[in-house]
This record gives C-alpha cells, structure tokens and sequence, in this order.
C-alpha cells in the first residue's frame, strides 16, 4: 500500500501537480488506521489514493487535504493528532464523533513538483541554462530540429532530447502531455522557427479556463526584444490567437539585470523561473535595513 501511494503521488508530481500526503505517525487505543498508513491527493481535481482507516477519520483527513491543496502555493506541513471521540479533549487534539475511543496522529505535508523546463533551442544560451539547472538540482528537456544541438554530448543530464520537425513534435503532443513541463523557453535559432513552435504551442493551449501558471499549462518565454514580440504577436492575432493567451506569454524572457553574455542570459531566465515557482516578486527586497 505505501509503495503504490508514493509512487502514485510522484506520478502526480511528474505531471506537474501538487499533492499533499496524508502519514499516520502513531496511534494509541482503538483506531481505524495504523502506523505508517497514508494517503495522497492531488490538485485540482482532487483524486486520492491509498487510506489512512477509513470512517469518519478518513473523511476528515481528506477535507484538510483539499483546504491545504487550495491554499498552498509553496511546500508545508503540519501534525495533527484526533481523538476518536466526540467528547475528546487535551492539548491540541481534535475531537471527532467516533466511539472508536482512541488517538491518532499524523503528518500532512504538501509536496509542490519541482520545476521542469523544456529547452526549445540547443544552442548556447541554452546549454548556459542547462548547466545551470543541473546545478539547482532541477529537470529539462531539449529540442532542436538540428539532431548536433540537441544530442547526449551537450546534454548528458536531460530528461528527453528531440531532433524532430517542430510540426512533428508538437503532432504527438496535447495539452495534458505538455503539462509535464512548468516552463517552455524558446530559443531558436532561427526567429521562424520559434515564430512556428509559439503558434503550435498556443494552438494546443487554447482552450477555456487555461493559464500558462506552470499548472494549468506551462508558462512560455520567449527569447528576443520587445519588436521581435511585436512581430510574433501580430502574427498570432492573424491566425485567431486570443489576447488572453498573447497576454501570458513573456518576451524577453530573464529578470532585467542587464545580461548579454549566455551565461549571464541564463542567470536571469533561471532566477525568473525560480521567482516564479517560489511565487516572490524579485523587486521587492529579501532584507532590511531597521
């Protein structure tokens, strides 16, 4: 049971969904669940596997869960421990209305799935951020229609590599498969050939109640300055591309610190990314000054 559970909610998370698991640290008297049950949910359909009891214990567990998935927007955790009855009492323990008689605590921790990065474009601004990712510990994967830029030699920690056509990738893609990735950044080459992967790109997202949030469907950056975005824009609302898309994309992508070398290019895109999925404004200062 605990093994499917966990890996259940690291499919979850693979998917680019948050989860929160449900552990029963100890119990004492009679209770529905042992030591070392659990369950996981995840977001936002709420779905759920495993147990920890059953009963009115269970119930209880699974509406925290919900309350936790829609309030979080970083990792947590919290202890709670239940007395099975409704007339419990004593520090910090909720009483339910069971006759079961007993105490159970447990763990309910909020798990947030990592960033996952597809490189749209393997030269060397994106070699500059891969080598920074692997530093940060996080996943990416690579495409470039040029098979030597998108190779094992250049990538040896990517998560999937691709030489197809962009019209070849995109046609084995959709929405839900694209939702393993939390950011896209195109980085062509070629102004047409990411001019062709961001139609195809918003083509598949284009559907209603979809945010480019790194949940609903990844975010997209785009690599350029703000009269290449013009270009790219037009062309988007001439194929029927809503503004409510249009406005989500990032161009140029990178936090504004100057950067011009790659290096110095993937700082910025990396520190955006992160700035993004730790949900911080970077203007605001990280320290002050009584």
């Amino acid at each position: 049971m605990t093994a499917r559970v966990l890996q259940w909610a690291l499919g979850q998370l693979n998917g680019q969904r948050k989860v929160v698991l449900a552990t029963v640290l100890n119990t004492s008297g009679s209770v529905p669940g042992k030591t070392g049950a659990r369950l996981a949910m995840t977001y936002p359909d709420f779905s759920w596997e495993g147990t920890v009891g059953g009963a009115g214990l269970e119930l209880k567990v699974l509406n925290r869960c919900k309350t936790l998935l829609k309030e979080s927007t970083s990792p947590a955790a919290e202890v709670v421990t239940y007395g099975l009855n409704k007339g419990a009492k004593g520090y910090e323990v909720q009483p339910l209305d069971s006759l079961c008689g007993g105490q159970v605590t447990l763990s309910l921790e909020v798990m947030i799935p990592m960033p996952h990065i597809f490189i749209m474009g393997g030269g060397h601004c994106g070699q500059a951020i891969a080598t920074l990712l692997d530093q940060v510990g996080w996943t990416y994967s690579v495409h470039d229609t040029r098979p030597e830029f998108a190779s094992t030699e250049l990538y040896p920690s990517a998560a999937s590599l691709s030489s197809k056509t962009i019209a070849g990738l995109l046609s084995d893609e959709s929405l839900s498969s694209m939702k393993r990735f939390s950011d896209i950044i195109l980085l062509g080459h070629d102004w047409s050939e990411d001019q062709e992967r961001l139609l195809g790109l918003l083509a598949l997202f284009n559907q209603d109640g979809v945010t480019l949030d790194g949940f609903s469907a990844p975010r997209i950056g785009v690599i350029g300055s703000r009269s290449k975005w013009q270009a790219f824009r037009s062309e988007c609302e001439r194929q029927g591309m809503p503004d409510s898309l249009l406005d989500q994309v990032i161009c140029p992508i990178g936090l504004n610190i100057g950067a011009e070398s790659p290096e110095e290019i993937a700082v910025a895109v990396v520190a955006q990314i992160m700035s993004a999925f730790k949900r911080t404004d970077p203007s605001e200062p990280t320290w002050r000054q009584d």
